[in-house]
């Protein structure tokens, strides 16, 4: 089975029992649940899970995109992805475990045709908090699993909540797994066996209970939370252990095999290489094509972005890929396998494009003179090693690279940290990864002591040319929103004492009657005289108060909010004017394309 097929099956099934497809939302987090990507299928859901009525109804699925990069060392290997989907279905108060069960178990048999007698499954266990869910059982054997194939799991394996969060929905949940073989490893070779022939295919959450300070008591209005790994179940289907292999990957491999000239299996370097650009490229790809689109940059998201980029591009360099080739992979995964389920992706094709390879450019002039100053570095290392040896031959050997050396790493050269450990890792070495967060701080303050001396020595009069910019640019970005959406976001942005340059998400040019209102809109507000209100306070309360801000940004524990009336609220570092009336005329005096989806204003005050 490919991917379309299994895509178009699984919709057209919860279809077919009443469900709305609701497709697929931003895989960047929204700042409203505390993550900076989404990581799993029900995540966008959590509102309704818990109360809040849908605009679809209570049946809804889909396939939603899901990063996660806790774990991007094992990438690699493999079954490890960084992006991956998630088969989902819902009932919002609706139908309840046994409807859930007969549609899962028909899904299974009637669909994909597995037998009956082969399919286990497990239910929670119960314990001194909650009974054990004897209901699920008695359906499965109704539907005609063996009893023998029913196991009872404790709360570790078969129950659903979040930690330490009272008031949210919780219950036990009922898992699916299937043989990959008959082959038993020993007599009592079962779904509890860590001996891998037993698959987990899929599991249904009954979230039939609330969680309280003391427990827990039952819910009013019972949720189902369905959750099916797309790529471990079309791995399964087509008989494969390594998760490369399916259909998704085939192109992409096979153009990695020809800018190799290396078959994919053959060296076990070479393939865990392949499988790292595969993955990391991939995800890069739906990160950059994404409705909320992120680029390559020194924080939050950006940072996870471009770790994954660079990594990928080293490891491209080791087996002789080029950026043509990178690029090829981009294409590969924008027209042939993911533009019909993320149209999203076609339509911004050519932003993609670019911004990768304005990335891989990027990384490629450092990357040899980081390389040589690694090498520089652990030179270092080995010679202090080898001298102290003869001095004293009980002397410890070093193996640590130092934070200083690292940061210069990341500093100048353009490597993230964990690139440098993966490298020192891979001759054996260790890096202070704690002298590294302390170089980091240390290089902030002096940034700060830097920007607050400009101030104070004689500058001060540009510096508030400079300061009124700052709060236009936040007139600028209401004033976009206001005409074409909350889909327009700041995208950079550029600030002298004589002009704004500000970058957009804006997929065309305005003609002159918008220019026109947008500037009538900004120029309002400025005679208005309205003042710049400024607040700190937690970046969650902030987030909450609706400021708009990069959610995703390594913010301090507190951060500062300006307000300018009704008009704007955002996050932001400062400075500002204390009131609008100190700004004067606005007037753009330019617009340009910066690239696909992106377009550039300037403008001055007069």
């Amino acid at each position: 089975m490919d991917s379309k097929t299994l895509r178009d099956i699984w919709i057209k099934f919860y279809e077919s029992k009443g469900h709305k497809n609701i497709g697929a939302v931003s895989l960047i987090g929204d700042g409203t649940t505390g993550v900076m990507f989404n990581v799993a299928g029900m995540q966008p859901l959590m509102p309704y899970l818990l109360g809040q009525p849908h605009k679809d109804g209570k049946r809804l699925c889909n396939i939603q995109g899901c990063v996660r990069t806790i774990d991007i060392e094992s990438v690699g290997d493999e079954s490890h992805f960084t992006f991956f989907e998630m088969m989902g279905n819902w009932s919002l108060g609706d139908y309840f475990k046994k409807e859930k069960t007969a549609w899962t178990f028909e899904f299974l048999t009637k669909i994909l045709g597995f037998d009956k007698d082969q399919i286990c499954a497990s239910v929670f266990a119960g314990d001194d908090t909650a009974p054990r869910d004897d209901e699920t059982a008695e359906l499965l054997l109704n539907l005609g699993i063996k009893k023998e194939n029913i196991f009872y799991l404790p709360k570790k394996d078969n129950w659903w909540e979040l930690e330490g969060t009272v008031g949210t929905p919780c219950g036990p949940d009922n898992e699916w797994f299937y043989p990959m073989n008959n082959n038993k490893c020993s007599e009592k070779c079962d779904i509890t066996c860590s001996c891998g022939r037993y698959v987990e295919i899929g599991n249904d959450v009954y979230m039939q209970y609330e969680k309280t300070a003391n427990g827990y008591k039952p819910l009013k209005n019972k949720n189902v939370d369905t959750g099916f790994g797309f790529e471990r179940l079309l791995m399964f289907l087509n008989g494969l252990t390594d998760g490369y292999k399916i259909d998704i990957f085939k192109g992409v491999i096979k153009i990695l095999e020809e800018a190799s000239g290396i078959e994919y299996g053959r060296d076990e370097e070479a393939t865990r290489a392949m499988r790292i650009i595969a993955d990391h490229f991939r995800t890069a790809t739906m990160l950059i094509g994404d409705i909320n689109g992120i680029t390559p940059s020194n924080v939050g998201a950006g940072y996870v972005l471009r770790r994954l980029m660079r990594r990928a591009i080293r490891f491209a360099r080791k087996i002789g890929v080029n950026t043509d080739n990178l690029l090829s992979i981009v294409k590969e995964y924008i027209e042939n396998v993911y533009g019909i389920a993320y149209p999203n992706l076609l339509e911004k094709e050519q932003y993609i494009l670019n911004e990768v390879q304005k990335e891989i450019e990027k990384f490629n002039k450092t990357i040899e003179a980081g390389t040589k100053e690694f090498e520089k570095v652990v030179n270092g290392i080995y010679r202090k090693n080898q001298f102290m040896k003869m001095t004293n031959p009980e002397y410890i050997e070093e193996t640590e690279i130092s934070g200083k050396s690292a940061f210069r790493l990341f500093d100048t050269f353009g490597f993230p940290l964990e690139i440098t450990q993966e490298m020192a890792s891979e001759i054996g070495l260790t890096v202070d990864e704690e002298g590294f967060n302390q170089a980091y701080k240390e290089h902030q303050e002096l940034a700060r002591t830097t920007s607050a001396g400009i101030f104070k020595g004689g500058l001060e009069d540009d510096s508030i040319e400079c300061t009124r910019y700052h709060t236009a640019a936040h007139l600028l970005l209401a004033g976009l929103r206001k005409m074409f959406g909350n889909s327009v976001h700041q995208k950079g942005s550029n600030i002298t004492k004589e002009r704004l340059r500000f970058d957009v998400s804006l997929d065309r040019k305005l003609n002159e009657e918008e220019i026109e209102q947008l500037e009538a809109f900004i120029n309002n507000a400025i005679k208005a005289e309205i003042p710049v209100e400024k607040e700190v306070m937690p970046i969650q309360q902030a987030l909450d108060s609706g400021a708009l801000g990069d959610f995703s940004a390594k913010y301090g524990d507190e951060v500062s909010v300006y307000t300018i009336g009704d008009i704007s609220k955002e996050i932001c570092g400062g400075p500002h004017v204390s009131n609008t009336k100190e700004l004067g005329n606005f007037k753009i005096i330019k617009q340009e394309a910066v690239s696909a989806g992106v377009r550039r204003f300037k403008a001055k005050l007069q």
